[in-house]
């Protein structure tokens, strides 16, 4: 039985980044930080969530008891797009840090 796909996706990011832009129209700056605060916080939740299922599964083949291959494969896939994703967020977001930074005022 294959499990279906949770954690970050393309989709999600896009959804996210569409209603941080709804928000910012909406809200006070202070609550707008809370809400992309708790975005990263969810995100980062997601991330260490796939890498315990990975964790779960290749303890469960080591053992035996994996009923599929394909769901090790599935979930070990899942947890490595998202940190690479998580990883592309992070690059994306020191150099715009460094670029702010190197403004002159």
């Amino acid at each position: 039985m294959v499990a279906p796909i949770s954690g970050i996706s393309i989709d999600a990011l896009h959804s996210a980044e569409r209603s941080t832009a709804q928000r910012s129209r909406q809200t006070e700056p202070a609550a707008e930080a809370a809400g992309f605060g708790q975005s990263i916080s969810d995100a980062l939740s997601s991330v260490a969530a796939g890498d315990a299922e990975v964790a779960e599964a290749a303890k469960a083949a080591a053992t035996g008891e994996l009923q599929s291959i394909n769901d090790y494969m599935i979930a070990a896939t899942r947890a490595q797009l998202t940190t690479e994703i998580t990883v592309a967020v992070r690059d994306r977001a020191v150099s715009a840090f460094t670029d702010i930074m190197r403004m002159q005022v």
